[in-house]
């Protein structure tokens, strides 16, 4: 297999964007209103945004609404080529995303609190485009949907990615001192990060270019 495909999450301005994608970004990821967490922002700033943005690179809007008409409105708004589920939704809104957006590509985000996520990843895989494993935990009193730099039990993931049949991208506390090791455990199609690259909340171009050089010596 070639090198992982690389999403940079978090994204908060042109200039950002630009700096990701000057580094080899894939895709890039646009957090709407959550619970928690870090990177929300406007959905009009997501929106001129993704107005910027190559065509060949991935523009993934993070949403955590659960139900359709809600999530294809964010859509429109946005112009987005991707939505990523981070909550669960119920099967039929797979199907109204499909009928609505039959061109955007959906990614359901897969909490891997333990090994009962192999058999909803499982589940959840024929409705979707690829799954998105993270860190978070839906359950907590405020609900954790991502970007908590936590890294989960990778045994799990690699379990998760031989028995699902479309791509997988890895999350979860991914930075450049660790890439390495999670990438060969695992083996994801692609690796998504918003910490690991940042200081005091702003892409740092230093640990970008690092994360980005041990994923191409992969």
């Amino acid at each position: 297999m070639g090198r992982p495909r690389v999403k940079i999450c978090c994204i908060s301005s042109v200039e950002e964007a630009n700096l990701a994608i000057r580094y080899g970004a894939d895709g890039l990821g646009l957090v709407s209103a959550m619970p928690s967490g870090p990177g929300p922002i406007p959905e009009d700033r997501i929106a001129s945004i993704v107005a910027a943005v190559p065509p060949l690179v991935d523009t993934f809007l993070l949403t955590c609404r659960q139900n359709g008409p809600a999530i294809i409105a964010q859509q429109k708004r946005a112009h987005v080529n991707t939505l990523q589920l981070v909550d669960s939704v119920e099967p039929a809104c797979y199907r109204e995303l499909r009928a609505a957006l039959p061109a955007v590509r959906l990614v359901q985000v897969i909490h891997v609190t333990g090994p009962e996520a192999i058999e909803q990843a499982v589940h959840v895989a024929p409705e979707v485009d690829a799954l998105l494993l993270d860190s978070g935990n839906p359950l907590a009193p405020v609900k954790e949907l991502g970007g908590t730099a936590r890294i989960h039990d990778w045994a799990v993931s690699a379990r998760i990615r031989q028995a699902v049949d479309i791509p997988v991208f890895l999350a979860g506390g991914l930075r450049p001192e660790n890439v390495r090791e999670a990438f060969e455990q695992v083996r994801p199609f692609g690796l998504d990060l918003c910490g690991g690259v940042r200081s005091g909340g702003r892409l740092d171009e230093e640990k970008l270019a690092r994360f980005m050089a041990e994923v191409h010596s992969l």
